[in-house]
């Protein structure tokens, strides 16, 4: 089997030029040296050098293997480096996946002064893991999890990071826009726009219309929130939407925000992650910018309202 130990060997020879220079500087005995070669010749099937005298004369076997040897030591040395920077939470990549398409409108609020405060990480974002994020979770493809519906399971921890409202959005010229809040019912007539996300996970659905009853007179789905904002605009129909990320919006396009309910309908965006990477700084680090990010989101809401 071959084993690290033998590409140090057969570098150590070509540059030191000698069997005893390269095992002085490998601290082992000649012998030792010699007998690994040998071991690994045996279940390799070819020799990796010969004799020429006192020198060592490289086989094509063991140029080919030292050629190896020279692309592979300084990689294992540099990701021996960094994983030991990973375990001191030095650097890496934060891997984050997402599983609301306005929670990616929020993400860009905590990406921006995180990477600022820690140079030496990087992010990647992940908007593929609709509603399968703990399995992604588990399988280390991501690791931290953005939703809106965290699912607790053994060996998870979510922490809520951001509370909001979900609102109704209309033209300001609609005539649910001067209402303070509205009804289930009162959509039976309307035309819905979403995300293209299954009903049963969009909160106009689950928590508003369908434990009435109700369904909208139609359902159109588009990708982003400027597209479906533009078709509100237009009187093509209403939608619903975080009360943060339709107030971005209300001014420029007239949009009127109303309350689902008289109660309204709360929400939370919370982060999850593996239990076992709590300790890690730079995950850490994520959950503490998106907390202060909560406060002075909650302040700005609040002096609006």
């Amino acid at each position: 089997m071959l084993e690290r130990i033998h590409l140090v060997i057969l570098k150590e020879i070509e540059q030191c030029g000698s069997l005893t220079a390269a095992a002085d500087r490998l601290h082992l005995t000649q012998s030792a040296l010699s007998h690994s070669i040998k071991k690994l010749e045996q279940q390799l099937g070819t020799p990796l050098w010969i004799r020429e005298g006192k020198q060592l004369q490289l086989t094509q076997s063991g140029q080919y293997l030292l050629s190896i040897a020279k692309r592979l030591l300084p990689q294992l040395i540099m990701a021996e480096n960094q994983l030991r920077q990973y375990a001191q939470g030095e650097r890496g990549t934060l891997h984050i996946g997402m599983e609301c398409h306005p929670c990616y409108q929020w993400l860009l609020k905590v990406v921006s002064p995180y990477l600022l405060s820690l140079p030496d990480v990087d992010v990647d974002v992940k908007q593929k893991f609709q509603f399968g994020g703990i399995g992604a979770l588990f399988s280390y493809e991501i690791d931290i999890l953005v939703t809106p519906d965290p699912l607790y399971k053994s060996g998870l921890y979510f922490e809520p990071v951001f509370d909001y409202e979900q609102v109704l959005v209309t033209a300001s010229n609609h005539h649910l826009a001067q209402n303070t809040f509205i009804e289930p019912d009162q959509l039976n007539s309307e035309t819905l726009i979403t995300y293209p996300v299954s009903i049963e996970r969009l909160d106009i659905f689950n928590q508003f219309l369908m434990p009435a009853g109700i369904m909208p007179r139609k359902h159109k789905t588009f990708e982003t929130t400027d597209i479906i904002l533009q078709m509100v605009a237009n009187g093509r129909g209403v939608t619903a939407l975080p009360k943060w990320l339709a107030l971005d919006y209300a001014a420029k396009l007239k949009l009127s925000l109303i309350k689902l309910g008289e109660r309204g309908v709360m929400k939370k965006i919370h982060l999850g992650v593996r239990k076992e990477d709590l300790s890690i700084h730079y995950v850490n680090a994520f959950f503490e910018i998106a907390r202060q990010l909560n406060q002075v989101d909650e302040n700005s809401i609040q002096s609006t309202t």
